[in-house]
């Protein structure tokens, strides 16, 4: 028979203020619903760890890392990372509240197929920069995947599951020995030995751009444990095995971020973000606006929720699906998947057929039975004073109490002296804040007002001030792209450049910088660079006819270069004028740009005509043919009407004035 089960959560009021309207997604950890915050009147997501992590042994030392690792979670303020607002406990619900971001997921896109060379790209470059702002205050994410990058409905992405992942996996780690994590993007060194550095996430997001260049995971098909042993004990296969035209540089990107060694990883998110800048910079458009052919259908090993789960069980029982692992890395491994609840029941005891109930002893004498009431009720009496005075002082509330509120906000002296004045023991760390100055305590553990044994420790953060990050020199005068890279894996954001024209300083290069080059800066410090959009556009104006000093006076008056070509002669154009330009009047160039001028050498020689004993409609006929002006002197009224004389004979410049003499 079917069973349907309603989620009790629906509708419900968490915490006096939070109503659960609908349920987004169920994990391996908790449960994230929209809900309503009655109080702030806006859309938040709430994140309901699961009751049964919270049991058993190690439950309550889970719920304390989980708020831990939620307050440091909360402290950081990204763009590209989904915020924090809130967290507690309502009777067996912890929870955490968090921005809502309306849309899909990343896995949500990739269902469509492989993305283009450029798109990735994009993603890649987003997660890493909110990674890095992560991994710049300490905190490593331990579970990127698709479904932890949010894509809103107005294209901005945000990286979820900061700091849960990180408060399970440190406690199944060294309590359990349970591995928590999606197993197809996990690094080598979390499934040997549980660590993980910042360079864990780079190795995840090295598997996302391989899943996202060629829509599907490298291992599709296999056991989570099979895929857990190729990524321990194989290379990483390069994207190009089953796209074959991807260039060369994404191989070797995508094998920088899955180098099995962590120590030749990118050691952070924010020295990955300069390298795949780098590679943008080298692919052509062509390249980076194409996209694979969607996989066959194949089984595929990429959960469609939550996380699966490697447990090390330590029985002594290889699975044999194992064999080939080496000795030391574990003894049995078992996989779970999200979307399945474990009910775990007491077996119950079945009697023995050749048992027999003890028979029930001889009623006692009436007397008898009341004197032993009466004596067993004065034991009860005084062995339950003194039980319950032992457990008021060890277990109870004489056992606890709370940590001072005036603890955050004091220095270290003044927090360590009233630790001392309530008998605590302290502990103190340094880390680094936006606002508190260095020396003030920022976060205790337990928090401020929370519960801790008279005889315990309550730990200290302690600021080290801001952060301050040593700015790059030698970025003016590099390229656009090489100071970009320099700055970010300095862990700076930069902003919007601010381009000016330049007419010595070519396109991209960078002209100036916001910060002094070489300067100590807050890590929070947006650089602004200055960058060259090379010489300003203008129109050539028109100089043909001009002379050459007036053509050469108007072209500089433009930022434009001159320079000649030989002369050449012209019958219309004086002789040291402009004949023609090149480019022509009205043309758009760049200042710094060459006007080419040809000057008119004046008109060409010619030879001229004898025109000698010719009448003078001959002569002044055959002479103009030839180019020559005619000028006719006639004597005796030219009663003969021959030409006598002519002033010009041999070669002459063509438009030469011929005189006739004819009589």
């Amino acid at each position: 028979m079917a069973i349907t089960s309603t989620d009790p959560l629906l509708g419900r009021l968490v915490d006096g203020r939070y109503e659960i309207v609908a349920r987004v997604a169920r994990g391996g950890m908790a449960t994230v619903y929209r809900a309503q915050d009655r109080r702030l009147g806006r859309e938040v997501a709430v994140k309901v760890m699961h009751v049964h992590l919270a049991e058993g042994v190690d439950g309550a030392s889970f719920v304390s890392r989980f708020r831990r690792e939620a307050r440091a979670s909360a402290r950081l303020s990204h763009p590209g990372v989904v915020a924090v607002f809130d967290q507690g406990v309502d009777g067996d619900t912890s929870y955490l509240t968090m921005e809502y971001v309306p849309g899909s997921n990343l896995r949500g896109e990739m269902q469509a197929g492989p993305l283009t060379v450029g798109r990735a790209l994009d993603l890649v470059e987003q997660v890493l920069d909110a990674l890095s702002a992560a991994h710049r205050v300490g905190l490593v994410h331990r579970d990127v995947k698709p479904e932890n990058v949010l894509v809103s409905d107005d294209g901005v992405v945000k990286v979820a599951d900061f700091g849960l992942a990180r408060a399970v996996t440190e406690v199944t780690s060294t309590a359990t020995g349970t591995i928590l994590g999606t197993v197809a993007y996990l690094a080598p060194e979390v499934i040997t030995s549980g660590g993980c550095t910042p360079s864990t996430d780079v190795y995840a997001v090295g598997v996302l751009l391989h899943e996202m260049l060629t829509g599907a995971l490298p291992y599709p098909g296999e056991p989570p444990i099979q895929v857990a042993f190729h990524h321990v004990h194989e290379d990483f296969p390069p994207p190009s095995d089953r796209v074959e035209w991807l260039p060369p540089e994404i191989d070797e990107l995508v094998a920088a971020f899955t180098a099995r060694d962590a120590s030749r990883r990118p050691t952070h998110a924010g020295a990955a973000l300069a390298a795949v800048v780098g590679l943008r910079g080298v692919l052509d458009d062509e390249i980076l606006g194409r996209a694979a052919e969607p996989p066959d259908a194949t089984p595929r090993q990429e959960p469609q929720t939550g996380s699966e789960e490697l447990e090390l069980t330590g029985d002594g029982s290889p699975d044999d699906a194992v064999d080939e692992i080496p000795a030391g890395f574990f003894t049995e491994v078992s996989v779970r998947s999200n979307d399945t609840e474990h009910l775990v029941s007491a077996p119950t005891r079945t009697l023995d057929p050749g048992e027999k109930r003890a028979e029930a002893p001889a009623r006692p004498h009436r007397r008898r039975r009341a004197v032993l009431t009466w004596m067993t009720a004065l034991v009860l009496l005084v062995g339950g004073g003194a039980l319950g005075t032992w457990w008021w002082h060890t277990e109870g509330p004489g056992a606890w109490t709370t940590v001072s509120t005036h603890l955050v906000g004091a220095t270290e002296e003044e927090a360590l002296e009233l630790l001392a004045a309530a008998g605590l023991d302290a502990s103190t760390t340094s880390a680094h804040d936006d606002e508190a100055p260095a020396g003030e305590v920022v976060a205790t553990d337990p928090a401020p007002g929370e519960p801790v044994r008279k005889d315990g420790t309550v730990g200290l953060t302690v600021s080290l001030g801001v952060l301050m990050v040593q700015v790059p020199e030698e970025l003016v005068g590099s390229q656009r792209t090489e100071a970009v890279a320099a700055l970010r894996e300095a862990g700076f954001d930069v902003g919007t450049d601010l381009a000016v024209h330049d007419d010595s300083a070519p396109e991209g290069e960078v002209l100036d910088v916001s910060v002094p080059e070489g300067s100590e800066q807050p890590h929070h410090t947006v650089v602004r660079i200055t960058v060259s959009d090379g010489p300003a556009p203008v129109r050539v104006p028109q100089v043909m006819g001009r002379s050459q000093d007036g053509a050469e006076s108007d072209l500089s008056a433009a930022g434009l270069e001159v320079e000649y070509t030989d002369p050449e002669p012209s019958v219309d154009v004086e002789e040291g004028r402009v004949l023609n330009q090149d480019p022509e009047q009205g043309t758009t160039v760049r200042r710094t740009d060459t006007v080419t001028l040809t000057l008119s050498a004046g008109p060409p020689d010619a030879e001229v005509p004898d025109v000698v004993g010719m009448s003078s409609d001959e002569a002044t006929a055959e002479l103009e043919d030839a180019g020559f002006d005619v000028d006719v002197n006639r004597y005796l009224g030219g009663l003969l009407d021959t030409v006598r004389f002519q002033d010009v004979d041999g070669t002459a410049p063509v438009g030469t004035t011929v005189t006739l003499t004819v009589w």
